[in-house]
């Protein structure tokens, strides 16, 4: 192997970290936006608990309660619409960084 294609493999290499980093990251951003209202119905039912209300019962009150709350989120057509417009800006973020790799592997061919 020559010295060009040894370069090439290690830009590859990191252009590969680089692509598994960003997609990790998307897939979380995406994934806390489904467990949050999880998340708050557990954190509500937990809360109910302590004043004697049971689980079922606590999960009974907890759903209409951040059911309400994602529909006053849903209302907002700024706050959803950024939500999204950051999700989608780290996927381009990412698309960017990785064709950017591309560039030096031409670079190095020429």
């Amino acid at each position: 192997m020559n010295k060009v294609n040894i370069n090439v493999a290690l830009v590859r290499l990191f252009q590969f970290i680089v692509f598994v980093l960003f997609t990790f990251i998307v897939i979380a951003y995406f994934s806390a936006m489904v467990i949050l209202p999880l998340d708050a119905i557990v954190m509500i039912t937990k809360f109910l608990s302590l004043f004697g209300i049971g689980d079922i019962f606590g999960a009974l009150i907890a759903i209409p309660v951040v059911g309400y709350l994602a529909m006053v989120v849903y209302k907002m057509p700024e706050l959803h619409g950024l939500v999204i417009e950051i999700g989608v800006d780290l996927i381009t973020t990412g698309k960017n960084r990785i064709d950017a790799f591309n560039k030096i592997i031409d670079s190095l061919k020429a």
